[in-house]
């Protein structure tokens, strides 16, 4: 059984520029001591190195996704079933299935698709996708007499492998598996054992490889060397795809997306708006405008700085809509959290669309749209995903809508856009803000948004970021606010009872917000943030501090 336990991920927050030696070692260690030629051609230029990993429903695919771009190698995940028409755009040299919670043996197993071994692709398995090769390939596997999770020791069968290349002959690994490989398919050899698996590495002279461990995993520290030679060395990338190509790419993609058409841009002043439109506007320069609506559930002072921010520094073309009273009356007695979701990203195209007819022929709206907004919101290209919560730019969309999107960051990851915003020449202070969401505090209010607990809210959330800054605490979290709960608690202030607010205080750290872990902030912290609240916001007189994390909790209350 191909079943995964969690394994214990550091969830710090990455830095926005990335280790570019380490790649470059990396590069050296696959070129130089691998002793034999690329199965595959070069790519003819970077959007020709892809790698594809196929979705199995493991934990740890976004992981492996997120392994490979740190390589400088572009990858995309892809439902299990997905067919070749799907993803031969990509023009893959390699393909990566991934873990998964079935055993292969099961009756209705998930399996790869036809098009991995009839495209002579290099393939690496990893846990179940090792399976997977082996039930598929003509080889047996069967339920292991003990289960193996965690740390096991791994031994080389035979030196000389290209994927053990500059690696010693025995690794620390990390191992979540129940079923084992019983008989190898025909043509392949095992490389390497643990006590507990006989055949822990097996590979053919196809390029073709199967590892019962995770190398993805923070617990296998040889693990990104491992993924770094395969896709070096077997499938001969060359680790060019970086922040600064993909910016070309990427602007050749508008322009010809775009053409002379006009676009609109919704600028919230976050990071991913903020990138978004500066690619486009790099693109097609005055057939962009940005639109800022304030829809009320912004943060205190946030509209005045955006459009002050952009007008003065950016030089884009920016139009101001106040369009608080307008959300406000849509947003009347819906408690829903998905309801509240789409009831923003509704009105947001709906503000879009009018504001589009008055500057005369609009054609496109441009967002935001991140990766893990994707795959939250289970779009279709994601299908085999469970919907956590829809995105308001995502699931949260009307389905009738006038203009077509522009989403030239849909598929990256939060740090790869701050890489890119660097590259395009953002202010630091713009590119490393922490997220925002886009349908605003109305997702922080738990229950009906009125204008009163807004004002609560931008009060608290106000304190919090004034605390989390002045202990110099703002770039290690990947996020930090209020929630105001919809619980009420007595409490006493002087000689007198009180019955106020209680509010929560969330912060985490990750890494692409897929997976998160609550922050341990210092207790002096807490306690001023606290102190500041019940003394400073009359209407709270109780303060606590959120430690769930990522799963299974969401980093948002709603």
């Amino acid at each position: 059984m191909g079943t995964e336990a969690t394994s214990p991920q550091s969830t710090s927050r990455r830095v926005a520029t990335s280790d570019d030696l380490e790649v470059s070692a990396y590069l050296e260690i696959a070129r130089e001591k691998g002793g034999q030629q690329p199965l595959a051609q070069q790519p003819a230029s970077t959007a020709a190195e892809a790698v594809v990993v196929v979705d199995f429903g493991s934990q740890y695919s976004r992981l492996i996704a997120r392994r490979v771009r740190e390589l400088r190698v572009y990858c995309e995940i892809v439902p299990h079933d997905a067919t070749w028409e799907q993803v031969a755009h990509l023009q893959p040299k390699g393909v990566v299935l991934s873990g998964g919670p079935a055993s292969v043996y099961e009756e209705g197993a998930p399996l790869a698709p036809p098009w991995v071994y009839g495209r002579s692709l290099p393939v690496l398995g990893i846990c179940y996708g090792m399976q997977v090769l082996a039930h598929q390939l003509g080889g047996a596997v069967m339920p292991g007499t003990r289960r193996e999770y965690g740390h096991a020791e791994l031994h080389q069968d035979a030196a000389g492998s290209p994927l053990f290349a500059g690696l010693p002959t025995s690794l620390p690994v990390w191992m979540s598996h129940g079923d084992r490989i019983e008989r190898l398919p025909p043509g392949f050899r095992s490389l390497a054992y643990t006590d507990n698996s006989p055949v822990a590495v097996m590979a053919n002279d196809q390029g073709i490889i199967g590892l019962q461990f995770h190398p993805e995993v923070a617990h296998t520290p040889a693990g990104k060397a491992i993924l770094a030679n395969f896709l070096f060395h077997i499938c001969g990338c060359q680790g060019t795809w970086t922040p600064k190509n993909f910016v070309e790419e990427a602007t050749e993609r508008i322009r010809q997306q775009v053409g002379s058409g006009r676009v609109i841009c919704a600028l919230s002043g976050g990071v991913d708006s903020a990138v978004a439109a500066t690619l486009v506007h790099r693109a097609v320069a005055d057939q962009l405008t940005c639109i800022l609506v304030n829809n009320g559930l912004m943060r205190r002072q946030e509209p005045e700085r955006v459009v002050n921010t952009f007008r003065r520094n950016m030089k884009m073309n920016l139009v101001y809509v106040n369009a608080e009273e307008r959300f406000l009356a849509r947003l009347k007695g819906v408690t829903d959290p998905e309801e509240k979701r789409k009831v923003v990203g509704e009105e947001f195209i709906r503000v879009f669309e009018e504001e589009a007819v008055k500057l005369g022929k609009v054609d496109f709206l441009a967002q935001g749209t991140l990766y893990p907004d994707v795959i939250e919101s289970r779009a279709p290209e994601n299908r085999a995903a469970a919907k956590i919560k829809t995105h308001h730019n995502v699931g949260g969309l009307p389905t009738r809508m006038v203009l077509s999107l522009v989403e030239p960051l849909r598929y990256l990851f939060k740090d790869e856009v701050r890489e890119v915003g660097l590259a395009l020449g953002l202010p630091a202070e713009m590119v490393q803000r922490q997220p925002f969401p886009g349908p605003g505090l109305a997702i922080r209010i738990v229950g009906d948004v009125t204008r009163e607990k807004l004002e609560v809210l931008r009060s608290c959330d106000w304190i919090v970021m004034d605390e989390i800054k002045t202990a110099d605490l703002y770039r290690q979290l990947w996020q930090s606010f209020a929630v105001l709960t919809d619980t009420r608690s007595v409490g006493v202030m002087g000689d007198y009872r009180t019955y106020g607010y209680v509010v929560a205080i969330r912060a985490v750290t990750s890494e692409d917000a897929m997976t998160a872990d609550w922050a341990r902030l210092p207790y002096e912290v807490l306690a001023k943030v606290s102190n500041r609240i019940v003394n400073e916001v009359p209407q709270v007189n109780r303060v606590v501090y959120d430690i769930t994390s990522k799963p299974p909790g969401t980093i948002e209350w709603e």
